[in-house]
This record gives C-alpha cells, structure tokens and sequence, in this order.
C-alpha cells in the first residue's frame, strides 16, 4: 500500500519535550516488503517485552511471522492468517510512510499512561528534516488491567502501539468532550470489529462507584467496551478497571483517557 501523500503536521498533543533520535537506530535496510521499515524497536526493549509486543500484534494483524530484525526494524511477512485488514493497512503505511517511528520502552515512567507519542529529531543525518515521532510503551501498565475478558482481548500494548501509530500516520485525532470517542479509536473500533470484539464506547474514564469503600471509588477506575450480537438487537457492555494511582499518566480528577 503506498504511504499517504499528506504532509504530516506536529500533533497535537501536549509533548513534555522533544526527542532526539540517533542516526544508528534509523533508517536501516529492511527485509520486509519494502526497501526500508521506517518502524525500529530501541534495543534498550527487554526480549521479554519484544515478544510481548510482537505476538499481541502478529495476533491483530494476521501477519503471522511478523518480527523485529536484528538491527531493530519491524518486518511484515506475507503469510497471513485471520487478523485485521486494517490493522494490516496501517502496518504496513507505517513502515513505508515519510514518518521514522522508533517504540521505546518506559514501562515505570510517570509520565506515561499505557502508551503515548511524542515528536522527535533524527540527530547526525542529512535527512533530519523527515517528520520523526517516539512511541514511548509503559508495559506495566497493561498489566494493571483488569475486567472481563473480552475488554482485556480488546484493548492491550497492541491495541495502544496501533492506536498511537494511526495518530502518526493518519494524522487522527482523539476525543475532545465527554461523549465523543473520536476519529483515531474509530479506526480502531474499525479493526477490533473486524476480530469481532466489542469496540471502546467512550474515550474518557470515569471512576469505579463504590458505597461501601470511598478510598475505593477515589482509585479505581473504569472504561467501558460494547459489542452487539448480528441480529440482536441487545448490546453487551463491557468493563476494564485498574487502579489510577498506581498507572502513571493518569489525572482523576479532568478524568483523562487512557492513550494519548
């Protein structure tokens, strides 16, 4: 598929601050099904966390053999089974698009809930002027979730490193007011449909009620997912819950989402 011809434009997010990015984890000769994979995985990323990221994608995607090389770059493979179409689309726009991608671990980071983009700059290149973004990935926050279990298939460090790279590379846009889930989730709502899970109904958590425990209710909060039977005309609510002191990131009290 070939990359989008729009200009890619700051996001707009609020950015901490601005990423330098080394020439020696960039732009490096890919096997995938293009010359180069503008997508790398730092190699600060545990092997622990590698496989842990590559098999929940390899489950949405389809691409069954899809893997980090060696130097770092994420490749597609053509064998696909089952998966996401547009999961797939958006891969594979992300390693041929005009955008460098590096996916950073900062599982423990404060600053960071589940997952969360920043701008960068490639340092030390004549391409320094490319569009440059990190991935920054908190896996430990994933596994503070809890809830049922079709909630849990439907949003975990696959489901945030895709969400993260629809921002980058179709420039989408997250929810700005209670109510709205805005058009990034509607892409993925889009491809958790497609697996035939239940799509994330609100963009902004609000916290867990609790009568018989105030500290309870000050903690814990919850994001809700939906599916609707073909037919049916009833619709299934599903929960996610976890505890927003101990995921960083996170302000109760304006009730933020859970990516951004």
């Amino acid at each position: 598929m070939q990359p989008s011809s729009r200009t890619l434009r700051p996001l707009n997010f609020h950015f901490a601050s601005v990423v330098l990015v080394s020439l020696s984890c960039l732009l490096i000769n890919s096997q995938a099904q293009t010359k180069y994979s503008q997508v790398l995985i730092k190699d600060t990323v545990s092997a622990g966390h590698k496989t842990e990221l590559i098999d929940k994608l390899r489950t949405i995607s389809g691409f069954s053999k899809m893997t980090f090389a060696e130097n770092g770059s994420l490749k597609l493979d053509g064998l696909v089974v089952n998966g996401s179409e547009r999961a797939r689309e958006l891969l594979e726009r992300a390693i041929t698009g005009p955008a460098i991608i590096v996916l950073e671990d900062a599982s423990g980071r404060a600053d960071v809930a589940f997952c969360r983009v920043v701008p960068a700059r490639v340092k030390g290149t004549n391409r320094q002027l490319l569009p440059a973004y990190v991935v920054l990935v908190d896996f430990n926050d994933f596994r503070q979730l809890t809830g049922d279990a079709e909630a849990l298939a439907a949003f975990d460090v696959g489901w945030g490193v895709l969400h993260e790279l629809d921002h980058i590379v179709s420039d989408s846009e997250d929810a700005r007011n209670p109510g709205e889930i805005g058009k990034c989730e509607d892409h993925i709502n889009a491809m958790r449909s497609e697996l035939g899970l239940p799509s994330r109904s609100e963009y902004f958590f609000t916290p867990v009620s609790s009568r018989s425990d105030a500290n309870f209710a000050i903690r814990y909060v919850r994001l809700p997912f939906e599916s609707r039977a073909a037919g049916f005309h009833e619709t299934k609510r599903y929960w996610l819950v976890w505890d927003a002191i101990t995921v960083g990131g996170l302000n109760i009290d304006t009730q933020r989402a859970l990516v951004r």
